[in-house]
């Protein structure tokens, strides 16, 4: 018996759509992650991007649990003296909800050369309407 080992030309990339409105941030994000990275396929190798296109909808509603939204913050380093930058989960969600969901996969993607490559394949949106009508994305419910 051969191992099978699937090439990027071989597989077949679908386009999905996920709606976020009222579930909670880290149960969408794995799950989100999982299909970036093609978990669900029967062909995954984690050396190739076999992942599935995912478009988020409703990012500015996504439920945040507990008090998070008050006590959450994302930081951020400019590497100069004193340059750090410190946002709470409400702000960013007032400010940019996209990067909410954004942050939350790219947490969950492995820290690999492949990530960022990946990632470029989610798409998020904070409102119902989306750019992505001519891909026909099929409705997943997460």
């Amino acid at each position: 018996m051969k191992t099978f080992a699937p090439k990027q030309s071989e597989i077949k990339q679908e386009w999905n759509l996920v709606d976020v409105k009222g579930k909670s941030l880290g149960r969408v994000a794995s799950k989100i992650a999982a299909l970036l990275r093609g978990k669900n396929s029967p062909t995954f190798a984690p050396y190739v991007i076999s992942g599935n296109y995912v478009v988020v909808i409703n990012a500015k509603e996504v439920r945040l649990t507990g008090n998070k939204a008050e006590q959450k913050v994302y930081y951020k380093h400019s590497r100069f003296p004193n340059g750090l930058k410190a946002i709470t989960a409400a702000k960013q969600r007032e400010v940019k909800p996209e990067k909410l969901i954004e942050m939350a996969v790219a947490g969950m993607i492995p820290h690999n050369k492949l990530k960022k490559d990946i990632l470029r394949k989610l798409k998020v949106y904070s409102g119902a309407e989306h750019d992505h009508e001519a891909q026909q994305p099929k409705p997943i419910e997460l």
